[in-house]
């Protein structure tokens, strides 16, 4: 194995098992920022031993020893290693019991960590960016660009984030029923974040991260079970079970994104599909006015049940992105917004609104607004400026198999 294929093996490997190794530490240590320095550790090591030895067998388990190791020796180091090396060995062999035991009870290391890093002393924005950071493995770049913000923003606000739990001493336990609701709000922003992450990798030689989506539909389905009574959670669940049945046709045999109208149909999967569609009939079965979630599951599902792109009822999509609009006042659904007007009233139409979006600060750097921008354009016959809104597009995507895309548009357009 050259260098090369041991780097990107090494990379594999902490895609998959990060989430679960630092949620495991942050339940025997009770300290995330001395659980994701763990993680860390065991990284390097990995990196510096299996060059010479290999990559073992059961490469999550050798990184949660060497882990382990490492927590036992800090806990000496601060001179309390009998307590500490105790709980440790308490804890080591724990089994989690499941949801089978107490329908109430998060058991789950992953989603108790996900609820930790909810906890009210931080803002909205460190929830979320903290919960990416340790349960996705997101780097600071690419969490910025969810954020449409800076890298020294978001790294300064993971290191508050970790301060403040440290200072208040944050329990490391899952919260109770009570405060669990309150909580709820900030778990779904993080785990829709951490889908869509995955279903279009912000940056990379890759279009989709698929253990990010799978991820996050199976903590949703946990969450579901946990809060049955929540709308929201369905509706979330609903969006990416829809969204997750395309996965298959979302790439073509070379691994280039393949957009949606051009997806072979047929690729889907109808299962999935089949467990969106009754996850939003529950949402919508409680009779309340739709959230965010459900609103979104609805636009999804209006693809799902198009047979043909042109049986899609853009009018019903542009309709629910409008109410969406108003809930949540993002310029990035008015874009979307456009696209759909565009597709149901003509690309005139869509083209005046996404015009009047390129003004707006929070959109100044991303990509898809000259890229909507560039299509509605060719559509019209305005060749020249299509091509350098493709362009612009290709320029400001982190992503290589995105640009690759937008530069083979952008040469379409002008042959």
């Amino acid at each position: 194995m050259t260098a090369d294929d041991l780097h990107r093996s090494v990379e594999a490997v902490w895609r998959v098992e990060s989430t679960k190794l630092i949620a495991a530490l942050v339940r025997i240590t009770r300290d995330v920022g001395l659980a994701e320095d763990l993680a860390q550790d065991a990284l390097e090591a990995a990196l510096a031993q299996w060059p010479e030895s290999g990559v073992p067998d059961n490469p999550g388990a050798w990184l949660m020893s060497v882990a382990k190791r490492r927590a036992i020796d800090t806990f000496r180091r601060r001179e309390r290693q009998d307590r500490a090396y105790g709980e440790i060995g308490e804890r080591k062999e724990d089994v989690v019991a499941g949801i089978e035991s107490s329908i109430d009870h998060v058991e789950d290391d992953v989603l108790r960590l996900m609820f930790i890093c909810c906890h009210p002393v931080l803002s909205s924005d460190a929830q979320i960016t903290l919960t990416l950071r340790l349960l996705a493995g997101l780097t600071t770049k690419e969490i910025a660009r969810s954020f449409l913000t800076s890298e020294t923003t978001i790294g300064a606000r993971i290191t508050r984030a970790k301060k403040a739990l440290a200072e208040v001493g944050a329990p490391m336990e899952e919260p109770a029923e009570d405060e669990r609701a309150t909580r709820l709000a900030a778990v779904l922003g993080v785990l829709y974040l951490l889908f869509n992450e995955g279903y279009s990798a912000t940056a990379g030689d890759d279009w989709l991260r698929p253990a990010l989506c799978d991820e996050a539909v199976r903590l949703g389905r946990i969450l579901a079970t946990l809060a049955p009574r929540e709308p929201e959670v369905h509706g979330l669940v609903a969006l990416m079970e829809i969204q997750s049945s395309r996965a298959a046709a979302r790439t073509d045999a070379d691994g280039a994104p393949v957009l949606l109208l051009e997806q072979d149909r047929s690729r889907w999967d109808q299962l999935l599909i089949r467990r969106g569609l009754a996850a939003l009939e529950r949402a919508e079965s409680f009779g309340r006015p739709p959230g965010p979630y459900v609103l979104q599951a609805g636009i999804a599902a209006c693809h799902a049940r198009a047979h043909t792109p042109d049986e899609t009822d853009w009018a019903r999509i542009a309709q629910l992105y409008e109410s969406l609009a108003i809930l949540s006042g993002s310029a990035v659904v008015e874009l979307n917004r456009a696209v759909a007007l565009a597709m149901s009233e003509g690309p005139a139409v869509g083209l005046a609104l996404a015009d009047q979006l390129t003004d707006i600060p929070a959109l100044e750097g991303y990509h898809l607004l000259p890229s909507v921008r560039g299509d509605l354009l060719a559509k019209l016959g305005r060749t020249d400026e299509a091509r350098a809104e493709f362009e612009r597009a290709a320029s400001l995507t982190q992503n290589e198999r995105e640009r690759a895309l937008l530069l083979e548009r952008a040469a379409a357009v002008a042959d």
